[in-house]
């Protein structure tokens, strides 16, 4: 995707788009510095910043805030998808709702309007007898049909 919107691809910035597209997680600066120089040890902090200032510019990848301060990236992908934020751990499980999509659709009509994109992010607390094996089984089955990059 990089070449196709007329990046040079240096060896760093190579290895810092894999790091970014192997990633299933949302990874901040800083988590991606740790990986990428786990690959190669001549990338410096400073060359991440750019890499990733560059990649959003052109569309690539997005900032979200979870909060907690610190941005945290994603590759830019077609179709629905949503975050849920635990706020006790900063785990964000992603997921997928067509009830949801069709009816910010059917509200956004009703309005006198043409939906062009939306965005959901829940932040929420575990309940306290759900298992984290729960959540991660349900979030699966919603993303049936939908893959990290």
């Amino acid at each position: 995707m990089c070449t196709e919107r007329g990046l040079k691809m240096t060896g760093q910035r190579r290895v810092i788009a894999r790091v970014l597209s192997e990633a299933h997680d949302h990874p901040d600066v800083e988590e991606l510095y740790r990986r990428a120089s786990q690959l190669d040890g001549r990338i410096s902090v400073a060359t991440v910043y750019r890499t990733v200032r560059l990649l959003e510019e052109n569309g690539i990848l997005e900032r979200r805030d979870f909060g907690g301060g610190r941005a945290r990236y994603e590759a830019t992908e077609e179709g629905d998808h949503y975050h849920l934020i635990d706020v006790e751990s900063g785990q964000v499980v992603e997921f997928t709702h067509a009830d949801h999509a069709e009816l910010l659709r059917r509200i956004t009509a009703e309005l006198g309007f043409e939906l062009v994109s939306h965005r959901l992010e829940l932040f929420a607390r575990r309940l306290p007898d759900v298992p984290e094996e729960q959540t991660g089984q349900m979030a699966q089955t919603q993303q049936k049909g939908r893959s990290r990059p």
